[in-house]
């Protein structure tokens, strides 16, 4: 390809940096999610499977062959104020061996919060849970609530994973088991130390008050978090102005990306969001030099 550098400065790219194929909890092999990123216009990528990065290789050559540009990428998840919350990381060395031991530890906890859920969905008739859910993990290790909706479409229970989500695996409802996952100084320390950028996923997903999403942002600052996702597939049109106004506010650069997951699940496909708004430095403007 032979976009230059200077090209990749422009809020006016066409980059998903956000997506995740069956090494987490996506239906897509790596090489078919660039594929189909390729079809649909995206000039950089990068694959965000949750606490994993074992896709990285295989992603970075289907880029590669599809003509793309790509950065490394995963998603971790962190506990803050007692919310899970996903800290995108992006251009970071994926042999690091200390972000590979800090993601494994990180899965450690799924089988176990696995097992709980299939308990909580049988006190309420759903029998076979666990092993259901198990014929949709392209990884065991990171077998998640996504893969429990799965299986409940698939056995009449629900017409769709949203329906799932609603009336049985968020808090409150039969299948919901919490977890404690890693703290936010782990995540960006894994993420800068090996050489990447932290980024806030989605932010307008927790359900945080003003204080608690402002306690969010300073922290992350503090431990050297340095991006925000201002355009993604579960922000509205106002929640991008929101979102650009806060990148300015705390000194962030402004990434984008469509969190794909599923042709049949996702509302959003590669590709195919606005683009970043304008008076915002892009998260590839400041990772030109880790741009394969």
């Amino acid at each position: 390809m032979t976009t230059s550098t200077t090209a990749f400065a422009a809020n006016i790219l066409n980059a998903d940096l956000h997506c995740h194929s069956v090494v987490s909890d996506g239906t897509l092999s790596p090489e078919a999610l660039a594929e189909r990123a390729k079809a649909n216009g995206v000039e950089l990528w990068a694959l965000t499977d949750h606490d994993e990065i074992g896709g990285q290789h295989r992603a970075a050559a289907a880029a590669k062959a599809n003509g793309m540009r790509y950065l490394t990428g995963t998603e971790i998840s962190v506990t803050f104020a007692n919310e899970t919350v996903h800290i995108v990381g992006l251009g970071f060395d994926p042999d690091d061996a200390d972000m590979q031991q800090g993601l494994r530890n990180t899965r450690g906890g799924r089988e176990q919060r696995a097992m709980e859920m299939s308990d909580g969905l049988a006190k309420v008739g759903i029998l076979g849970a666990y092993e259901g859910a198990l014929k949709f993990v392209g990884n065991p290790e990171l077998i998640s609530r996504t893969h429990f909706a799965r299986f409940l479409v698939e056995s009449g229970v629900c017409k769709e994973t949203a329906d799932v989500f609603r009336k049985y695996l968020t808090e409150g409802k039969p299948g919901y088991v919490p977890h404690r996952w890693a703290s936010l100084r782990d995540a960006v320390s894994w993420i800068t130390q090996a050489n990447g950028m932290a980024i806030i996923a989605h932010p307008a997903r927790y359900k945080f008050t003003p204080n608690e999403e402002y306690a969010l942002f300073t922290e992350f600052k503090a431990h050297g978090g340095r991006g925000v996702e201002v355009v993604t597939g579960s922000h509205t049109a106002q929640e991008y102005v929101k979102y650009a106004e806060t990148a300015k506010e705390f000194g962030l650069a402004a990434s984008r990306g469509s969190d794909f997951h599923s042709p049949e699940e996702s509302r959003t496909d590669l590709g195919t969001l606005p683009f970043l708004p304008g008076g915002l430095t892009p998260v590839w403007e400041l990772l030109a030099d880790r741009i394969q």
